[in-house]
């Protein structure tokens, strides 16, 4: 396999393997974070202050790609900033062995996009898992109340009994609890923080009975159940169009292996088509255009649950 086409998966890879190499070193055993202060800088000097400096940065650089997923982390500006650099150097260096400084400076503007992009998809995914996780939660809530718990006291101790990205949620709202705050607050605070319908209709069940009265464990148990059914047709209507998505998706990957394809039976190919200007023109306008397809497809096979 001769020609342009190593180089182009030698860049992929080169970019892949920036990001793995800081997840992989911002993941610390336990054994690690029970070392404490003392130990820790003994290893950073034994092993090299440069090493360490840049292993450091590394893992403090990739962590808010990982708290987004865990916790909904937003980033701050800095943390943006440190990202879009990391991810602007990865694209430049495999930009400019792929097919020369212009690609290379092409893909470090738009690397600090994907960045923004990943961690958009961390927090959306993060949303959707405490959404998900919130008949669990409105039926932990009402047992608290059955086994007369008050409503304060049920908020307190169902999180105990919550696993996953709500127990995070939870202990947040239970921090407030125990600081004095009032109830109400920290369940608007909640439904604050993720402006979601789920979370709104689950604040709203809760705050309602603390001013209007009523059997609240009842209604947990029956907004548990709503949110539970619908859960179930948002599955069922992602397995029916499972096949038109795959469909429509494989399309849009098409272009791209049929010019692997022919780079394999005819080496050189790319490197014809980077030689030609009226040629990039016209790849990069189908590059635009299978990029708002595969767009379109996202969002017309997107299920929202509310």
């Amino acid at each position: 396999m001769t020609g342009a086409l190593p180089a182009f998966l030698a860049g992929i890879a080169a970019v892949l393997a920036v990001v793995a190499v800081g997840e992989a070193l911002g993941a610390r055993t336990p054994a690690d974070e029970g070392q404490g202060p003392g130990r820790g800088d003994r290893a950073g000097k034994e092993t090299g202050g440069g090493g360490a400096g840049l292993r450091a940065w590394l893992a403090a650089t990739v962590e808010p790609l990982r708290r987004a997923r865990r916790e909904g982390y937003l980033p701050t500006s800095d943390e943006r900033f440190r990202l879009a650099l990391l991810f602007s150097f990865a694209a430049i260096t495999g930009g400019w062995w792929l097919a020369g400084p212009v690609v290379g400076f092409g893909l470090a503007v738009a690397a600090p996009m994907l960045a923004g992009w990943l961690i958009s998809r961390g927090r959306r995914r993060y949303r959707r898992a405490v959404e998900k996780s919130l008949p669990e939660v409105s039926r932990a809530i009402a047992d608290c109340l059955s086994a007369g718990h008050s409503p304060r006291g049920a908020l307190v101790a169902a999180t105990a009994s919550l696993e996953g990205p709500v127990r995070s949620e939870f202990q947040t709202m239970r921090y407030e609890l125990e600081a004095g705050a009032p109830t109400t607050d920290a369940i608007r605070n909640l439904a604050t923080r993720f402006d979601s319908p789920r979370v709104d209709a689950f604040a709203t069940a809760l705050i309602s009975q603390r001013l209007a009265g009523g059997d609240l464990a009842a209604l947990l148990r029956r907004f548990a159940e709503g949110a539970a059914e619908r859960d179930r047709v948002a599955e069922d209507a992602r397995s029916a169009t499972a096949q038109a998505r795959f469909t429509g998706y494989l399309v849009v990957a098409m272009p791209l292996g049929a010019a692997l394809f022919t780079e394999l039976l005819r080496p050189g190919f790319f490197a014809s088509i980077l030689g030609s200007v009226p040629a990039l023109v016209l790849v990069g306008l189908s590059l635009l255009l299978q990029l708002a397809g595969f767009i379109l497809i996202s969002r017309l096979a997107r299920i929202g649950v509310t």
